[in-house]
């Protein structure tokens, strides 16, 4: 089993998401290896090695020793494929961090037989887009269907990286949302309307944008209508090419951004809603993931197969293991 293995790899280690999350693995005390094609800007005393996703044979080479590879490097469509392959020939769980539904829908539909064969589990969209969404629908939600659930996000600037508009310009995708419990694709113009968040969002105009928690929320719960609204200044920002990338203003190196994601489902047992709040969408997927992989290296864990993080842990508890410093969760009425 990949967890008795010890280290974990992070491909993507010199990008802006994953120096957040080597980082993070460290503050941890997790023992780290970067993995990918330039490791020049590695910092001192972290362990590197060199794979492109071409060369299969030094893909396994470098993951071999490895309880758990988490892939940082999009876009997703290109990488996840070659470093999910890789993980699974030499016995490695595997975390991503993607935004893009097809390359999430993609991993849980290829992946999961091999996976459960290998006893090993595949994690997509375990980030900020996909992964907190997906945990905060699952502590919201039952066994029962849900008849209607939204996702609203907020976020008072989008500081574009390079990797996001590169992703975007290779995501052409149609995108999807969830209509009479089917994926479909979603109506075209999208759909316009206004969300009221707490201090210091508050009232804001919103766009209907499913980022991959589409696709994570509808893979393991059953809603019959979900959709999924990202406010309209943020947009504006993302799709401007003068916007500049998010700049450190702190000691972890994050950027002034805050971020407010709230998901609020109607079914039997009434309207509800679970709130997140935070500070630089880049940095929070760091805590996301290297909580995910130090509980998937854990003897007891013992889940196979293609999984959201909703459905591989428990949501709540996840929730509520991490500080106010990286993430303030609340449930409440609606």
């Amino acid at each position: 089993m990949g967890k008795n293995k010890g280290l974990v790899a992070v491909y993507g280690a010199t990008g802006h998401t994953g120096a957040f999350v080597v980082a993070e693995l460290l503050r941890r005390g997790l023992p780290v290896v970067a993995v990918g094609r330039d490791m020049s800007r590695i910092p001192a005393g972290v362990s590197a090695r060199i794979a492109t996703l071409d060369d299969a044979t030094a893909l396994d080479g470098a993951f071999a020793d490895c309880s758990v590879v988490i892939n940082c490097a999009g876009p997703f469509l290109d990488t996840a494929s070659p470093i999910i392959e890789a993980a699974l020939r030499v016995g490695s769980a595997y975390l991503d961090v993607t935004a893009e539904q097809a390359s999430a829908r993609s991993t849980f539909e290829r992946y999961d037989e091999h996976a459960r064969a290998k006893g090993l589990a595949i994690i997509p969209a375990a980030g900020f887009y996909g992964g907190l969404a997906d945990l905060l629908a699952s502590a919201l939600v039952g066994q029962h269907t849900v008849d209607d659930m939204t996702v609203a996000i907020a976020l008072d600037h989008w500081w574009s990286t390079k990797g996001t508009r590169t992703t975007g310009e290779r995501n052409s995708v149609p995108r999807v949302v969830v209509t009479d419990g089917r994926l479909v694709p979603m109506t075209m113009p999208a759909t316009k309307t206004a969300w009221t968040f707490d201090a210091p969002h508050g009232v804001q105009a919103m766009e209907e944008m499913p980022f991959s928690e589409i696709i994570t929320i509808a893979h393991h719960l059953r809603v019959r209508n979900l959709r999924a609204y990202l406010n309209t200044s943020a947009l504006d920002e993302v799709r401007a090419q003068a916007t500049p990338q998010p700049m450190a203003v702190d000691k972890h190196g994050r950027s002034a951004q805050t971020f407010a994601i709230e998901v609020i489902v109607n079914d039997r047992a009434g309207a509800r809603r679970a709130v997140a709040r935070g500070q630089d969408i880049y940095a929070v997927t760091a805590p996301l993931v290297a909580e995910a992989a130090a509980r998937m290296r854990q003897p007891s864990f013992a889940r196979s197969g293609t999984l959201s993080l909703g459905e591989a842990f428990d949501a709540e508890d996840f929730l509520r293991s991490f500080g106010p410093e990286h993430l303030m969760f609340e449930l409440r009425a609606a």
